[in-house]
């Protein structure tokens, strides 16, 4: 049986002051989502992670939003995976569409880093989705297949046990609309189908593929009763502690 998973990517929300002020509000949080053997995390900005990983439930993941590939060097704007470990950072989201589409990030590049991420003993959030106009197009499957395919290439059985996918249709992000309950399991099967022939059934059915896209405390349990989907990434939800409280009372359900 998979853990159901809930994570919140603030995006570049918060300062380290309000970042703060939430890691210290969200022990009730932590204490319901332990009761009801639930995984949360949140993904503050680089600016806010050493602060919300001090002052924060030690039960609550604490994920960068983004990482370099490389250990070091002349890449400037760029995060160390070493860097973020050393203040005990263990999580990246990676692929993100927003990243894909503002900073030209493909899946080839998201691949390097997952398994730079997997070697250093930390788990990457792997994120894919289509455009409006692949959904209408109805090639959904076909290009969130490539995005696996091209993501877990040259990875193992036993690494792939370890990647979290989040399936996060560009059209429903921020915009209000969603993918019904329905569009997103057919599209996360359609990843597990994908999974088990790549590796096996076996490997297939213990990765968590988390939904994305206008995720909100009134909706999240429509989703969570679909039998692939594992759990939620949420944006915009997730930066209140009264929101992120109600979405993980309508995970539990």
């Amino acid at each position: 049986m998979r853990t159901k998973l809930l994570f919140g990517n603030w995006k570049m929300n918060k300062t380290p002051s309000e970042a703060k002020e939430f890691a210290l509000g969200a022990g009730q949080i932590a204490s319901l989502a332990k009761e009801h053997n639930i995984e949360i995390g949140v993904a503050p900005t680089y600016v806010c992670l050493q602060t919300v990983k001090e002052h924060i439930d030690p039960s609550i993941k604490v994920a960068a939003q983004n990482c370099s590939e490389f250990d070091h060097g002349a890449y400037t704007g760029e995060v160390a995976l070493n860097m973020l470990s050393e203040i005990g950072i263990d999580w990246v989201i990676i692929g993100h569409s927003e990243r894909r589409t503002y900073n030209g990030e493909t899946s080839e590049h998201c691949n390097a880093k997952i398994k730079a991420i997997l070697a250093a003993n930390m788990t990457p959030l792997y994120c894919c989705g289509e455009s409006l106009q692949t959904f209408e197009a109805g090639k959904t499957d076909e290009f969130v297949a490539e995005q696996i395919k091209v993501g877990f290439a040259g990875l193992s059985a036993d690494q792939a046990k370890k990647v979290v996918i989040a399936y996060e249709p560009i059209w429903a992000i921020g915009t209000g609309k969603n993918a019904t309950k329905e569009i997103a399991e057919k599209t996360i099967k359609a990843i597990r189908d994908l999974l088990s022939s790549l590796y096996d059934k076996e490997t297939a059915d213990s990765i968590r593929i988390l939904y994305g896209g206008s995720v909100k405390p009134n909706n999240i349990a429509e989703y969570m009763s679909e039998p692939d989907i594992d759990g939620a990434l949420v944006g915009g939800a997730s930066l209140t502690l009264d929101s992120y409280l109600g979405l993980l009372k309508g995970l539990i359900g």
